[in-house]
């Protein structure tokens, strides 16, 4: 008996470094499938990462996004099942938490709860644990509620915040584990 194929669709507001890595992750994959790249900023990276590996993209504007349906139709007629944000920076309204509940995955650059919520992303995350003097930093894979940062936490995995770190150099090694877990753990939730 063949497996359902799982759509995905992966929410990016930059460069797309998480999102192509879970891109490679499921090319040819039997289990699920990237069927759409949705951005919110014209001329990011992940939109020529999108066409250079023929994944249909949907550019979203605030308003509708925020004050209207949320783009649930656009997600639905393409058959997405499952939401993964990678470098999204915009927090998920309402309409669309409804539409996909526990079914939004986020990954975040610090070991929630610390260092989470509105304005926590990129460098003001290792910024803040660095100023804090903390040991370890690390990542955290979570479901996606009405709150910044807040729902169940899937996964975390952790390094060591070492001495001399700067927020550039503590972000590679962060980096490093978003891409080693990130595809792994989406893979193990189908």
């Amino acid at each position: 008996m063949s497996e359902k194929l799982t759509h995905i669709a992966i929410f990016a507001s930059g460069a797309g470094s998480n999102a192509h890595q879970i891109i490679r992750h499921f090319t040819g994959s039997a289990k699920a499938k990237i069927s759409l790249i949705v951005c919110n900023k014209p001329g990011a990276g992940i939109l020529q990462i999108a066409e250079k590996e023929h994944i249909p993209t949907l550019l979203i504007e605030k308003e509708p996004f925020f004050q209207g349906d949320a783009y649930v139709p656009e997600l639905r007629k393409k058959g997405v099942e499952l939401i993964i944000l990678a470098g999204f920076l915009w927090k998920m309204p309402p309409a669309l938490i409804r539409a996909y509940p526990d079914r939004i995955v986020n990954i975040h650059p610090a070991l929630l709860p610390k260092y989470g919520g509105k304005g926590m992303y990129g460098r003001h995350v290792h910024q803040a644990v660095i100023e804090n003097k903390e040991a370890v930093s690390g990542i955290s894979i979570h479901f996606v509620d009405e709150l910044y940062d807040n729902g169940a936490v899937i996964f975390q995995a952790s390094c060591p915040v070492l001495e001399g770190d700067t927020p550039e150099s503590l972000a590679k090694r962060v980096q490093e584990l978003e891409h080693a877990h990130f595809p792994k753990v989406i893979e193990g939730l189908l």
